[in-house]
């Protein structure tokens, strides 16, 4: 198994869903995970929240390529119906080519209703916007030279795009999605697979199988690494504190209900989408993922917090020998 990080920074404490502390807290998380030999970050990006969420993701990655060695650095995700996708395509070579080869291109075509009408486009827009923008992002990565694209929202006429990306055809580019439909086209159109932090794990597996049987669809060799499953955090050594981490998951649940499709929050305990318990608990329902075929998990933790991985290394960990670090101490340093 493999295992990630995903999240993001925020500017300030808000009073709802607390997926990180400030940028500099964030920044020495992810520092940390890098020591660890953690695999990669998917980072959140969000506009107009008021929660202080991070709203030039490739910026952070930016600085964080230069403040670590080995971890992928990943967008989850850019909402390409806002964007210019030639501008795009630039920022995020020109991010592979700082990294060394270490970007993950998650995006999306967005779900928040809000952020559409905070930039004006409209919402029943976003499919045709979203195809576009990858056509010209594809070209721009994969043309022989020059090119030019004429389309419903993006003109360009004999442009280059500089510098090219150092992974080569291009970063791996990950499709958010949950839907049958939406799952069948990121096999078909060749993307890799980003699975959200609330689907049960019935539904990840169902999930994974299906993607799995589009991609033999479709022609495209399935490697497990082509799917990373997002499972929130929350452990606990005593008994005593797992009240407080049931509330905080209702809290959590609260805050993104507008993806969740059902009530989550009135039935936290039947809950099988978080890591939540002791060790030996976390421990299980890793293996149960795993039999799912989940085996690239991104942690959700509602804190980011340093102590937290690093306990979650030296107790975890270590179940999982291929996931154990060989570069980096996970023992003794203060939890």
């Amino acid at each position: 198994m493999k295992f990630g990080l995903f999240g993001g920074a925020r500017t300030r404490r808000s009073t709802g869903l607390e997926d990180s502390q400030g940028y500099e807290g964030f920044i020495d998380y992810v520092v940390e995970a890098d020591r660890l030999g953690f695999h990669q970050l998917f980072m959140v990006e969000h506009h107009f929240t008021g929660q202080g969420q991070v709203s030039a993701s490739m910026t952070l990655l930016a600085y964080l390529a230069a403040r670590t060695q080995r971890i992928r650095l990943g967008t989850a995700v850019v909402v390409l119906p806002w964007h210019n996708p030639v501008l795009v395509a630039e920022q995020v070579a020109t991010l592979d080519l700082l990294s060394g080869g270490r970007v993950d291109f998650g995006v999306g075509k967005g779900y928040r209703q809000a952020e559409f009408d905070g930039f004006c486009i409209p919402m029943d827009e976003a499919s045709e916007r979203f195809d576009e923008a990858m056509e010209v992002i594809r070209a721009c990565w994969t043309s022989d030279g020059r090119f030019s694209h004429h389309g419903k929202r993006w003109h360009y006429e004999n442009i280059v795009v500089e510098p090219a990306p150092v992974q080569r055809p291009h970063p791996p580019v990950w499709l958010a999605a949950g839907s049958p439909d939406s799952i069948r086209r990121a096999a078909r159109d060749g993307y890799n697979l980003l699975l959200d932090q609330l689907a049960q794990t019935d539904q990840v597996a169902r999930r994974i199988a299906l993607f799995r049987e589009a991609c033999a669809e479709a022609g495209r060799p399935y490697d497990p690494g082509m799917v990373a499953t997002a499972r929130a955090l929350q452990m606990i050594h005593d008994e005593s504190e797992r009240a407080d981490a049931l509330a905080t998951r209702r809290r959590v649940l609260s805050v993104i209900a507008d993806l969740a499709r059902d009530r989550l929050a009135d039935r936290v305990e039947d809950d099988t989408a978080p890591l939540l318990g002791t060790p030996d608990e976390i421990v299980a329902r890793l293996r149960e993922l795993e039999a799912a075929g989940a085996t690239n998990i991104l942690l959700v933790d509602p804190n980011a917090s340093v102590a937290n991985l690093r306990t979650f290394a030296r107790e975890v960990l270590p179940s999982f020998p291929t996931a154990t670090p060989d570069h980096a101490s996970v023992g003794t340093q203060g939890a």
